[in-house]
């Protein structure tokens, strides 16, 4: 999946990556998409239920040999 921005959170754990994603998304304009990088299994379950907290949309998890790559798309300012 193509994203607009990428957040590096490998060796973070809950709930650094969701706060690192707040912080990111604030910089961010609705429509993009932000990559989020990481290696805490807990962002599976995580960061779908922060997208839908603040109402962005969650779009998908790919993962391989323990990275775990989330995307989150920006729906509103």
């Amino acid at each position: 999946m193509k994203a607009d921005h990428s957040l590096d959170c490998m060796g973070l754990y809950c709930p650094m990556p969701i706060v690192r994603t707040a912080e990111q998304m604030k910089e961010m304009k609705p429509g993009e998409i932000l990559e989020v990088v990481a290696d805490d299994k807990g962002i599976k379950l995580d960061m779908p239920a922060w997208a839908q907290a603040t109402g962005n949309e969650f779009l998908g998890i790919e993962e391989k040999s323990g990275e775990i790559k989330v995307y989150v798309k920006k729906t509103h300012e």
